[in-house]
């Protein structure tokens, strides 16, 4: 076999290999991942198996060869998705209070705080968390949606919250254990008439909801915290440099213990949603990115302000930027989004997103 036909047949492997990870990447958002997790990690790799395929559908062009339809045919239901990672067109400008036809604004935040840890503040968290209230208040929300708050005890939390946040009315769940408190916290400007929260079962992870008196109607805050991976990445690259099989056989369970449990999170939270008098809105940390069945469950019957008014990219988790999209604005869809912007600040591993809604 000549060099030239070798290559090609490696190249026609390649690009068939591509093409179904690309495929499977679709069908993730499908396929329950409690019953098959192994599809959750397809959806993960949307991005870089996309960009292999335009490299390949490139190549090939480049060449004229008839290979190219493979990748072409790949990439074409990405047309779909694409625009849930990033966006191109600058829409809607910044708009506060009043939107049209007199209809109030709603400005909401969600950030992910990362306990007030974040690596430039791991040993002050009294200061990174001061940092996260200046940073907050500048933004001047409506309603702010916090997880993993930390703090030493409640007494301390209330401390932080009166004192940081006047005007804002507080709502809040919190893990107590012997290492202090955490949860997630709701503040907002409007009143309340009711709470609670959805509790997941052999987890801290937790949906807080809150229905709030607006000018627009009453409606409901779900704060989410959805499972996470709980992996640490300098211990993840310390074991890959010790080769510690022990550690990857430990990591693989703890992988496939969350992705299995975030479909009935879901499950949790659609069913309360169900039985809520008023329209709901699905915002926080969903731990799992567009091309999932988390994101494709919860944004059934609703709008994401990324992809409403958002522009560049979506991404909210600072490593592996800008793969990873995992905290969202979800809102009615007779809503209306006018204004989303991922802001990069660096008190936390995520990035906290500002969304204003049209009500």
């Amino acid at each position: 076999m000549s060099r030239n036909g070798f290559a090609g047949i490696t190249a026609r492997i390649l690009m068939l290999m591509a093409a179904g990870v690309q495929v499977l990447s679709y069908l993730s958002v499908l396929v329950n991942p409690s019953r098959m997790w192994i599809m959750t990690v397809f959806g993960l790799f949307f991005i870089p198996v996309f960009l292999l395929n335009t490299v390949l559908l490139a190549w090939a062009l480049k060449r004229r060869s008839r290979t190219f339809i493979i990748p072409l045919l790949a990439l074409l239901p990405s047309v779909f998705f694409v625009g849930k990672y990033v966006q191109f067109s600058a829409s809607g400008e910044e708009a506060r209070r009043s939107g049209d036809d007199g209809k109030r604004t709603v400005r909401i935040v969600s950030y992910n705080v990362g306990r007030f840890a974040s690596s430039s503040y791991i040993d002050r968290r009294q200061d990174c968390a001061d940092s996260v209230t200046v940073f907050l208040k500048s933004c001047d929300a409506d309603i702010i949606c916090l997880q993993e708050v930390y703090f030493r005890n409640i007494a301390s939390l209330r401390a932080f919250l009166s004192s940081g946040f006047k005007g804002y009315k507080a709502e809040y769940y919190m893990n107590i254990g012997k290492k202090g408190c955490f949860g997630n916290v709701t503040l907002s400007r409007f009143k309340a008439v009711d709470k609670g929260v959805v509790s997941f079962e052999k987890s801290t992870n937790m949906a807080l909801y809150t229905d709030y008196s607006t000018a627009g109607g009453n409606v409901r805050i779900y704060n989410c915290h959805l499972e996470s991976y709980a992996l640490s990445l300098p211990k993840f690259v310390k074991s890959l440099r010790n080769h510690d099989r022990e550690f990857f056989r430990k990591t693989e369970e703890k992988v496939r213990e969350s992705i299995a449990r975030r479909p009935e999170q879901v499950d949790m939270i659609l069913e309360d949603i169900a039985s809520s008098p008023v329209e709901s809105f699905v915002c926080g940390d969903f731990n799992d990115n567009p091309m999932s069945y988390t994101y494709f469950r919860l944004s059934k019957d609703r709008s994401d302000s990324f992809v409403e008014a958002g522009t560049g990219f979506g991404a909210t988790y600072s490593f592996l930027w800008p793969m990873l999209r995992i905290d969202y604005v979800l809102y009615p869809e007779r809503f209306r989004a006018v204004y989303h912007k991922t802001l990069k600040v660096k008190y936390s591993d995520h990035y906290p997103v500002v969304a204003d809604i049209i009500i």
